[in-house]
């Protein structure tokens, strides 16, 4: 996996580009990229509270940010 998907999901987040989101989300192959995506979307179409959307997309960008500097070690090392 190149992480081509990861700086597409962090600019999609970002931008709030929800539609490409869920479509990085059906094509990634990091499933659980996907799945962190699929909690997001869930939680911004059916937000219980303020304060659980937040906590979500807070997850989906650390994984992200988590995600891209493993490939980032990984291609120094």
């Amino acid at each position: 996996m190149t992480s081509i998907d990861y700086d597409k999901a962090l600019y999609y987040t970002i931008w709030g580009q929800w539609d490409n989101l869920l479509v990085l989300m059906v094509r990634t192959n990091d499933d659980l990229l996907s799945k962190k995506i699929e909690h997001f979307l869930h939680a911004y179409h059916y937000p219980i509270s303020e304060m659980y959307l937040t906590y979500k997309y807070n997850q989906l960008i650390e994984y992200i940010d988590y995600a891209l500097f493993q490939k980032q070690t990984l291609t120094i090392s």
